[in-house]
């Protein structure tokens, strides 16, 4: 029985892109090679790599503004290093909002001053700071727009008067965003995109080359630009995934039209965390994320009974993170409203069971 994949990530695909990919294990493009196995630099793989490339522009409506996208590996965690590496010559401010953006200004304060603007930390991560004011002359200021573990979402983001850099790594493609107000954005592919492996960075280019500091050449953005992702042998697998989900995405309308499910998908689970009372949200309601729902019982006794009800309906990946408990349901673009259904079922079971 195929599963309600409700796992934070690696994430859920959508099944044309796995019956797809499976052929392309066996035989790429009729060349009689595996994808597994042809030359990145056969004009199979070039070709594969400049459509991920220009899809991920034309998905965020950045075609032709001066940006850059880029497939390179290490995950969101080589980004926290090497946005402070490309960037940060004096001082940078960043939100924290949770673990992610905990680790991003770890690695940010060996290259210079870090100022935390602001920080949900007091309230373990459960809400978005709000009404803070940016220190004078930041190199850049670093938003994380969705946290994974603690289920909150940057709803508006802030005007500001130095370059804004995002980790999208858990919502990107999943909403209309004006993405021309951010200078760089990163996302782990591994979360809504494709498999772990590779990361997409879009960067506008003319913010770049302005640190004083030598950067060595691997976390140099220009060079990996000057080379189109392949100055080292690139994740030819997870690039060619990723590049065939944002074609699936296309083909369901874009953003704007998987924004519109994803927005029905949360809106029933929330509706069932409101109205039934063994179940309580852990974020505030205003921050609640449409990617990832964490939730608990309101009376821990029901744990088992529940437990066994979702495992029973197919559920897979419904335990919540050790810094929250409880469950977190994390409903990617992918994940149909007939998975999110059979959730919602069963917690209705449990409140007439109880």
């Amino acid at each position: 029985m195929k599963k309600h994949n409700f796992s934070a990530g690696p994430c859920i695909l959508p099944q044309d892109v796995f019956k797809e990919a499976s052929q392309a294990i066996l035989d790429f493009n009729d060349s009689g090679l595996s994808i597994l196995e042809i030359s990145h630099r056969s004009k199979d793989f070039v070709d594969v790599m400049d459509e991920a490339r220009n899809l991920a522009l034309e998905l965020l409506g950045l075609e032709g503004k001066g940006y850059k996208a880029l497939f390179l590996q290490g995950g969101a965690s080589m980004q926290f290093l090497m946005v402070a590496y490309n960037l940060l010559e004096t001082k940078a401010g960043y939100i924290n909002t949770g673990t992610w953006s905990d680790k991003a200004i770890k690695e940010a304060k060996l290259f210079g001053e870090v100022a935390e603007v602001a920080s949900s930390k007091e309230a373990n991560f459960n809400y978005i700071p709000k009404g803070f004011i940016l220190p004078e002359n930041l190199d850049y200021l670093h938003l994380t727009s969705n946290n994974t573990i603690f289920g909150t979402q940057i709803k508006h983001f802030p005007e500001v008067d130095c370059p804004l850099i995002c980790d999208m790594s858990s919502d990107i493609f999943s909403r209309e965003i004006d993405f021309n107000q951010f200078d760089l954005i990163y996302a782990g592919a591994q979360k809504n995109m494709g498999p772990a492996g590779t990361t997409l960075i879009v960067v506008r280019e003319d913010i770049l080359g302005k640190v004083t500091r030598k950067i060595p050449s691997m976390l140099d953005y220009q060079t990996h630009i000057s080379k189109g992702s392949m100055f080292n042998t690139p994740p030819v697998y997870a690039v060619y995934i990723s590049m065939l989900t944002m074609r699936w995405l296309k083909e369901q309308g874009g953003v704007k039209a998987i924004e519109e499910i994803n927005n029905k998908k949360a809106t029933l689970l929330y509706s069932e965390i409101e109205l039934n009372p063994l179940f309580k949200g852990f974020a505030a309601k205003e921050d609640r994320s449409t990617m990832n729902a964490t939730f608990s019982l309101t009376d821990g006794d029901l744990k088992d009974a529940f437990d066994a009800m979702w495992k029973e309906a197919g559920i897979n990946g419904l335990n919540g993170h050790r810094s929250v408990g409880g469950y977190r349901a994390s409903m990617y673009n992918a994940l149909s409203m007939d998975s999110v259904g059979v959730l919602v079922d069963v917690m209705s079971e449990l409140e007439r069971k109880a």
